[in-house]
């Protein structure tokens, strides 16, 4: 069998006492080996042998992944939340299935020209977030939006790989990338406290169904109370709906009063959004959606933040 038939991931994406509906393959001697069939429960001992015999990747067949993604999707929450399993075992767990979310915008939304040094960097910040959220209550907070809607956790790791990217742009220093970057991982926390009929809603909402929604970022801050947030991550969480031209909530805060980093976080939620299947509307092509927050955004947007975008999805070497 042929290499571009499989792709890799960590067995640690393999739960236990869970089933998968499909087949788990290692690599031995250049060929890929069945080791579990589908519907065949991984065990504690599965991955145990595994690790004795260095394994660091398995591997499932392409066709599929959606069987592979929605088992994600299904599971992930429950392991996070399961404080059976140490607080280490479950922070490396989302660590990994966040990278695997980041080596997807590499691969399919961001130019080739990248590379692998920039991704690197990128998951390097993405494993410092996560080890600053690496305590209990963190991970409950992250498992509950993964269970309540993980279009909106995938979502905010994309927000997180195009801040930092454009953060680096501008010469931010480490710090106030990662700390932007755990802004980024938690800005929509509190769209868990929001009905998911109306996250999910498929046509225009009502004007009371948008005040509800426009709630999200001050019950963000609220859920986030016992966890131990620098400024600049709290600032992302609330006000990345602020709007340069004023026009933004929950304050209404003048483009001048809005910090650099959150400003490079909207440009960000605003092209993931739009470039994002959702119930609402279909993805849009980068192209379009890149001409529709200049001719009809620009002016709630930093202009600098959004030609940094511009630059580093037409592949320019600016990373």
């Amino acid at each position: 069998m042929r290499e571009e038939m499989f792709f890799a991931v960590s067995p640690l994406m393999i739960f236990p006492k869970t089933l998968g509906r499909f087949r788990v393959y290692i690599r031995q001697a250049g060929n890929f080996v069945l080791y579990a069939a589908e519907n065949e429960q991984f065990t504690p001992r599965h991955r145990q042998k595994l690790h004795d015999a260095g394994v660091t990747e398995v591997y499932i067949r392409a066709e599929q992944r959606p069987d592979y993604d929605r088992y994600i999707e299904k599971h992930l929450p429950q392991i996070l939340n399961d404080s059976g399993i140490p607080v280490e075992e479950r922070a490396k767990v989302l660590y990994t299935a966040a990278d695997a979310v980041v080596r997807d915008v590499f691969d399919t939304r961001l130019p080739k020209g990248l590379g692998k040094r920039e991704y690197a960097r990128v998951a390097g910040l993405v494993e410092k977030s996560l080890n600053f959220l690496a305590m209990d209550e963190s991970l409950r907070r992250i498992a509950a939006l993964a269970s309540h809607d993980y279009s909106v956790h995938t979502h905010n790791v994309h927000v997180f790989v195009f801040t930092t990217a454009i953060l680096n742009t501008m010469k931010a220093d480490e710090y106030t990338q990662v700390q932007a970057g755990i802004g980024a991982l938690l800005h929509d926390i509190g769209k868990t406290r929001i009905p998911g009929e109306i996250l999910s809603k498929p046509g225009p909402l009502t004007p009371e169904e948008r005040q509800v929604i426009n709630t999200h970022p001050a019950k963000g801050m609220a859920l986030c109370q016992e966890v131990p947030l620098t400024q600049t991550a709290a600032h992302c969480i609330l006000m990345h709906h602020e709007r340069m031209d004023g026009t933004g909530y929950p304050g209404g805060l003048p483009g001048d009063l809005i910090p650099p980093y959150v400003r490079a976080l909207t440009v960000a939620d605003i092209y993931d959004a739009l470039t994002t299947n959702r119930a609402y509307a279909e993805a849009m092509p980068p192209f379009q959606a890149l001409r529709l927050m200049r001719d009809e955004m620009i002016e709630a947007l930093d202009p600098d933040a959004f030609k940094r975008l511009v630059m580093i999805l037409s592949g320019a070497n600016m990373v």
